[in-house]
């Protein structure tokens, strides 16, 4: 069984699908990490981070068993995967390596921004996860503040913002729900009753 979870920045869709994987007994990736990860390389590298050669080359290197979770994790990189992210050859290089987990037994959650629409369009259960903007900044800034981190609330918004529009607006697989997806508001939720719902949908999905 494959779950396709989708979304913005910041929305809970990490949560959900680390929590619907533990549920169902399947396998967990985090899509956005590995372009994350490519980002670190090439600021690692010193190479720009709009350079399609240099970001497919890092993409094809990529080593999932080295990932820093606690480096890739910060905001800053997270606007740098999103450049990086919208780039084909970056896409391109990664999408096999996604398809791959997916397909292996007993199945997998995946959550990311194209993958009921691009990287598993035929997963048994699609979910797209929304919350409003404010909402979303807001628990980004207590993610940052229970790490110690500095937080300007006012910027994670206006980047969430930014993002949002890259996200959606870039030429290769934009963000956008799938036409057979199920759309998760979890903007009044609190974790527990967002895993609730979105068990909930995989349940009567699966039931037909």
């Amino acid at each position: 069984m494959i779950i396709a979870i989708d979304g913005p920045a910041a929305s809970g869709k990490g949560t959900l699908a680390k929590r619907l994987a533990v549920h169902f007994g399947l396998r967990h990736l985090d899509t956005g990490l590995i372009y994350r990860a490519v980002a670190k390389s090439l600021i690692d590298a010193g190479h720009p981070l709009d350079h399609p050669a240099s970001a497919a080359a890092a993409a094809a290197a990529l080593d999932p068993d080295g990932f820093d979770e606690a480096v890739l994790k910060g905001h800053a990189m997270g606007e740098a995967a999103s450049i990086v992210s919208a780039i084909p050859e970056v896409r391109e290089a990664l999408l096999a390596f996604q398809r791959n987990f997916a397909a292996t037994a007993p199945g997998a959650v995946l959550d990311g921004r194209d993958i009921g629409t691009v990287v598993c369009p035929g997963a048994e259960v699609k979910i797209y996860v929304v919350a409003a903007a404010s909402e979303r900044a807001r628990r980004r800034a207590a993610e940052l503040r229970a790490k110690g981190e500095a937080v300007d609330e006012a910027a994670i918004f206006a980047a969430i913002e930014r993002r949002d529009v890259r996200d959606m607006t870039r030429a290769v697989a934009p963000l956008r729900p799938a036409d057979d997806a199920h759309l998760l508001d979890t903007t009044h939720l609190d974790i527990d009753a967002a895993v609730r719902a979105a068990i909930d949908i995989v349940e009567a999905a699966l039931a037909g």
